[in-house]
This record gives C-alpha cells, structure tokens and sequence, in this order.
C-alpha cells in the first residue's frame, strides 16, 4: 500500500471537550438531499464524517493546502465512505458529511462522485461553534478539521480524532462500529479513540 504522501495532522486534543453524553446542537443544516437535516432528532445511530474542502477540477486549492497537516484527503474519504455506504446501513447507521463549504458546492461535489450519502453544509459555522469543532485557516477563510462522530439519539457517544489517513478512515469507522459498538453503548471504552495502523 503506497504510504499518505501528505502531512499528518497534530493531535492537539482539539476533541478532548467532546464527550460521550454530549448533545449535538438542534441546528438544522442544508443537506445534498434537498431538505435540511438536523442531526439533533435523528433517531439512532449516525456517523458524521467532518471533512475539511474538496476541490473541483481545474481550480486550485486553497492557498499553502500542501504544507498544513491534515488538509488533504476528503475527496478519498468521502469516496470511501460512499463504497462503503452499504455496509453501515446494513448496520442501521446512517452516514453524512459535513463541512464548512456551501450547499451548491456540495452538490457538484456529490453528483459529481457520485455519492449515496448526504452532505450537511455548516457554511456559517453554527454546528461547528455550538460544538466548538477544531479549524484551521487559511487565505483568510475557515475549514474544519478532519473529525469523525458518533451520534445516537442526539448525543455523541464517540470521536474520532485526529483522522488519519483519510483514504481508509471509512474503513477504520466501520471495523470499530462492527466490533465495538455494543461495549461504547455501555460507556465502557474510551470515547476518544485514534485509529492507528
């Protein structure tokens, strides 16, 4: 397997204030699918994949996107989690993404992919305020650091955090959600876990 050729990101304990119990914020998002979603009144589970930006073709990234750790990799993230989008449903998980770009720029994204799972724009950074989410910045505008939730009924009861690699993230949320899941339901593990390979 070809090793991530981009810089990883930190573990800066950007996540440590997101505990198991924590109720997600009833902020409802505009979604790919046409209607807003707020994640708060989802019942059960859900996986929210937070993602930084995806790019277009024949654009450039956002300014020195090379050079900072965890920025690269949401385009094979989300490619996996749409691969693997079956497979969490057949475990009545529900799956989206989420980041800080616009509903439209989703929308090309996601039709363009060809994905099978919904993307939430937090474009004003409502959700990512209310739950004080990581960021970085740069060219004078604000992304959202790669972070993975589980949510169930409302609350979180699991954080991935920092991600990395990007590429087989989905694959990484779906082995902890088949193994797992039925321990962290009883508090009995660690709600914050970083998926190491």
């Amino acid at each position: 397997m070809i090793p991530w050729p981009w810089p990883a990101p930190p573990d800066d304990a950007g996540a440590s204030h997101l505990t198991v119990g924590m109720p997600v914020p009833a902020i409802p998002l505009p979604s790919t699918s046409g209607q807003p979603v707020s994640l708060a009144t989802l019942p059960g589970r859900t996986i929210l994949f937070v993602y930084t930006w995806t790019g277009r073709p024949g654009l450039p990234n956002p300014p020195a996107w090379d050079d900072i750790p965890g920025a690269h990799g949401s385009t094979p993230e989300l490619e996996g989690v749409r691969n693997l989008a079956s497979s969490f449903a057949s475990l009545d998980t529900a799956v989206y993404g989420l980041s800080s770009q616009s509903n439209a720029w989703q929308n090309e994204f996601a039709q363009r992919q060809k994905l099978n799972f919904h993307l939430l724009s937090d474009e004003g950074l409502a959700f990512a305020d209310a739950l004080r989410l990581p960021r970085f910045e740069t060219g004078s505008a604000v992304y959202l650091r790669r972070l993975t939730l589980s949510i169930c009924d409302g609350a979180i009861d699991w954080v991935f955090y920092p991600v990395h690699p990007p590429d087989t993230h989905a694959r990484d949320v779906l082995a902890w959600l088949t193994d797992h899941v039925g321990y962290a339901l009883e508090g009995r593990i660690n709600p914050h876990m970083t998926v190491t390979r």
